[in-house]
C-alpha cells in the first residue's frame, strides 16, 4: 500500500522541543487521519535539530465510500420539524426512508483521494502546531518554532503538491549544515530520505545519535585509560544538539578538581553541556571532560578541545570564586539573609519557615530516633544555603552545598548529611534517606510544605501542581514506609500544625487533617498501584480509619494474598450476599441487635456451625490484629469461607418465623462485623 512521507525542515529546533513535537506532529496527523476515516499500517515521526519527520507505511489511496444513516423526525411530525431534517440532511422529502412511522435520511458519500486531502490535513497541523514558544518571521503569518524553509511531502512515490504561507511543498530536502555537500537533493521515498541523509552525514532517529555518541564517548575515554560519567539527561539533550554527533575528550586543569565534584559536573553540564570523565583507578573526577560536536574536525578535534578547555576554565574560574567567598560568610549572615526573601505572600519569610521547620524536626526526632536538638540544628541551617553564592548560580545544588559548607564550617557529618540530603526523594526514582537525623528533617520539610499550602487553600487541582505538594506527599510516604517509621499521620500533621499556629501568621495552623489524610490516601494509592496493588484494597483498608501508613501497607499486601486464594474469593462473594441482605433489612428498618442464640428447636446445623465459627474468627482475628499479624488474620477468616458456603446454601435467612429471621440477621451482622475488622470489604471489586 502506498507511503507518505513528511518532513518539516526549518532552522535549528531547541533540543528540548524536538521529542515533544515528533510526539505532537504523529498525534495531530493520526487524529486527522481518524477524521477522515483513513486507517494505516505504522506511523512513525522522528525529531532532529531541523528537521520533523513523518512517514505513514499501508495508507490507502483513497478513503472508504460512506453510508451514514440519520434519524429523523416522526413521519406525522409538524412541517417545520421536517423542514429543520431536511435542511440538515441537504436531501429532499421523497429521498427520505420511512420505517415504523419515522423518517430517516440516508446519506452516501463516496470515498475521496488520500493525496487530495493531505495538503490540508498538513496545512491545519502546521498552522495549529502547539510549539511552547513559535516565531513569525517576515510578511507571512505562519508560525513555528523557528523559521520552516522547506516541506517534503511525497505520497505513493509522487510530489503531493501544496503552498503554506509561500513555502511550496516538494520532494528537496538538505543535509548537514557544515559536513554535507550544501546542495539541496530530491528523495523518492522514506528508505532513500533516509539514507541520503545518512550520506549528507545527518542521523535522522535520536536513538541512533544517543548510540552514536555513548559509543564514540565510551571509546575515547576508555583509550586514555579513562570512564564516562554516565548521565541520561545531558545524552538526550546533546542527542538533540547534533545531526552528526562527534564525542571529542578534552583536557581540564587539574585544580579544579578541588571544588566540590558536583560543582564540577553542573559547570560542564548546565553551561557547556560537556560529560564529565573520572579515572576508573580512583575516586572521583579526573582531570578532562568529553565535548560533543556537530562536525568531524580535520585536526581529530584538537582546537575545538583546546576551545572549549579555555571555555570551561572560565566558568570554573567563576565556579570556584563563589566556593572561596563563601566559605568567608558562614551560616549566620545567610540565614539573617533569608528574613528579607518571601517564601510565600501568605506563609511568611523563609527565615519564618525555617523556625517551623525546626521545631517541627525537634517533635519528630523522636519518633524516627534521632536527637531532638540536633535535629532543630540540622533543620535551621538547612536552608541556609539559598543565600549563598553558589546556589544561586546553581540553584540545583541547594542543600548539596549546604553539606559542604557544613563540613567546612565543623559541623558534624551527621548534621552535614541531614542538611545536604533532606530535599529528598525528590521523585520516585530519588533514593530515601535512611540516617535517622536527615529522616527527622525531610519529614519536617515536606509536611511543613503540605501544612502550610493546604492551610491558605492552594491544593493541587486536577493536573495542576505548582507548589509540588503531590510530590511532597510521596516523598513523606516513602520516607515512613522505607524506614518503617510507626508515627500515625494525624500525630505528625497535628505537630505540623502546632508547629505553624505558633507563628504571628495564624492561617497556617488552620490546615484540615481529613484533607491532608484523603490527600496521603490518594498518593499512596498511586504509590501502591505502581507497584501492582489494587486501588480498591488500599480504599478496603484506609476505610478502617487507620492513619499508620507502615500498617495500611501490610494490611494491603496480606489482604492481596488472601485474595489471590480460593478461600479469599469465594468468602468476598458470601461477604457481599449478605451484606447486600442486610442492606436490603436496613432499608426495612433497624436490624435486630443482641447475640446469636445456638441450640435453638430446629436450628439447621449449617446456621449452628457458622455462629461457633463466627464466634471464633472474632477471637483469632482480634489477638492477630494485636500483634499486627495480617497474615494470621487472613487465615482467621480463611476458616469462614467453608461455613458461610454451607449456610446460604442450606439456611433460608427471610424465614416466615420472626425469631429465627432475626437470629440469622444477627449471625449474617456477626459475619460482616469479623471481617470488618481487617478490612471494608464492601470496597473491593470482585
Amino acid at each position: 500500500m502506498p507511503q507518505l512521507l513528511l518532513e518539516l525542515f526549518s532552522e535549528e529546533i531547541p533540543a528540548r522541543m524536538q521529542q515533544g513535537a515528533a510526539r505532537d506532529l504523529e498525534r495531530m496527523i493520526a487524529d486527522r487521519l481518524k477524521a477522515a476515516g483513513l486507517t494505516y499500517e505504522a506511523l512513525t515521526t522522528y525529531g532532529g535539530p531541523r528537521r520533523l519527520t513523518l512517514v505513514i507505511d499501508g495508507l490507502p489511496s483513497a478513503t472508504p465510500d460512506r453510508e451514514e444513516e440519520l434519524k429523523g423526525p416522526k413521519a406525522s411530525a409538524p412541517e417545520q420539524a421536517l423542514e429543520g431534517f431536511l435542511r440538515k440532511t441537504g436531501l429532499t422529502r421523497e429521498q427520505l426512508v420511512e420505517r415504523d412511522g419515522v423518517l430517516f435520511a440516508v446519506i452516501s458519500q463516496k470515498g475521496q483521494s488520500t493525496a487530495a486531502l493531505i495538503p490540508t490535513m498538513v496545512d491545519q497541523s502546521v498552522r495549529t502546531f502547539p510549539w511552547p514558544k513559535s516565531m513569525r518571521w517576515g510578511s507571512g503569518t505562519l508560525r513555528w518554532i523557528r523559521p520552516l524553509k522547506r516541506i517534503v511531502a511525497i505520497f505513493d512515490g509522487a510530489v503531493v503538491p501544496f503552498e503554506i504561507d509561500g513555502i511550496q511543498s516538494g520532494d528537496t530536502t538538505e543535509g548537514h549544515r557544515f559536513l554535507g555537500s550544501g546542495q539541496p537533493f530530491a528523495v523518492k521515498d522514506f528508505a532513500d530520505y533516509r539514507a541520503k541523509l545518512e550520506r549528507e552525514f545527518v542521523l535522522l532517529d535520536v536513538a541512533e545519535r544517543k548510540l552514536r555518541i555513548l559509543e564514540a564517548a565510551q571509546k575515547v575515554c576508555a583509550d586514555k585509560g579513562l570512564a564516562l560519567v554516565d548521565d541520561d539527561g545531558l545524552l538526550d539533550e546533546v542527542a538533540g544538539l547534533a545531526e552528526w554527533p562527534t564525542p571529542i575528550l578534552g583536557d581540564m586543569d587539574p585544580q579544579f578538581l578541588s571544588l566540590p565534584p558536583e560543582v564540577v559536573r553542573l559547570s560542564m553540564k548546565v553551561h557547556q553541556k560537556y560529560f564529565a570523565v573520572r579515572d576508573p583507578a580512583k575516586h572521583g573526577l579526573a582531570p578532562h571532560f568529553v565535548v560533543v560536536a556537530n562536525v568531524e574536525a580535520s585536526d581529530g578535534g584538537k582546537a575545538l578541545a583546546a576551545g572549549n578547555s579555555r571555555v570551561l576554565s572560565a566558568r570554573l574560574n567563576d565556579a570556584r570564586f563563589f566556593w572561596d567567598e563563601d566559605q568567608k560568610v558562614g551560616f549566620e549572615p545567610w540565614l539573617k539573609k533569608l528574613e528579607g526573601v518571601t517564601f510565600h505572600a501568605k506563609l511568611g519569610t523563609l527565615a519564618e519557615r525555617v523556625e517551623r521547620i525546626a521545631a517541627l524536626a525537634r517533635e519528630i526526632a523522636p519518633l524516627v530516633g534521632a536527637d531532638p536538638d540536633d535535629a532543630e540544628k540540622a533543620a535551621r541551617l538547612a536552608k541556609a544555603d539559598l543565600a549563598s553564592g553558589m546556589v544561586g548560580e546553581f540553584p540545583e545544588l541547594q542543600g548539596i552545598m549546604g553539606g559542604y559548607y557544613a563540613r567546612a564550617f565543623g559541623q558534624p557529618d551527621a548534621i552535614a548529611d541531614a542538611i545536604r540530603d533532606h530535599y529528598k526523594p525528590q521523585g520516585p526514582s530519588d533514593t530515601v534517606p535512611t540516617a535517622p537525623l536527615t529522616v527527622a528533617v525531610s519529614l519536617a520539610d515536606k509536611l511543613d510544605t503540605l501544612v502550610g499550602f493546604f492551610a491558605i487553600d492552594e491544593k493541587p487541582t486536577g493536573s495542576k501542581d505548582p507548589f509540588a505538594l503531590r510530590r511532597a506527599a510521596l516523598g513523606v510516604i516513602r520516607l515512613v514506609l522505607e524506614n518503617a517509621v510507626r508515627a500515625p499521620l494525624r500525630e505528625v500533621i497535628a505537630k505540623a500544625s502546632q508547629a505553624a499556629a505558633a507563628q504571628p501568621a495564624g492561617a497556617l495552623g488552620k490546615a484540615d487533617p481529613a484533607d491532608l489524610l484523603a490527600f496521603f490516601a490518594d498518593r499512596l494509592t498511586v504509590l501502591l498501584r505502581d507497584q501492582g496493588q489494587r486501588h480498591d484494597l488500599v480504599a478496603a483498608v484506609f476505610a478502617l480509619g487507620d492513619d499508620d501508613l507502615v500498617r495500611i501497607v501490610r494490611r494491603v499486601e496480606a489482604l492481596a494474598a488472601f485474595l489471590a486464594t480460593d478461600d479469599g474469593a469465594n468468602l468476598l462473594a458470601g461477604y457481599k450476599r449478605a451484606s447486600n441482605i442486610l442492606k436490603a433489612e436496613e432499608k426495612k428498618g433497624p436490624l435486630p441487635t443482641g447475640m446469636v442464640e445456638t441450640g435453638l428447636p430446629n436450628q439447621p446445623e449449617e446456621e449452628t456451625a457458622l455462629a461457633f465459627a463466627a464466634a471464633a474468627a472474632a477471637t483469632a482475628v482480634d489477638a492477630a490484629l494485636d500483634t499486627e499479624d495480617f497474615a494470621a488474620a487472613m487465615t482467621a477468616l480463611a476458616a469462614l469461607r467453608a461455613p458461610v458456603d454451607a449456610f446460604f446454601e442450606k439456611v433460608m435467612v427471610n424465614s416466615d418465623v420472626a425469631s429465627e429471621r432475626d437470629n440469622r440477621l444477627k449471625l449474617l451482622g456477626q459475619v460482616r462485623a469479623v471481617m470488618g475488622r481487617v478490612a471494608d470489604f464492601g470496597q473491593i471489586a470482585g
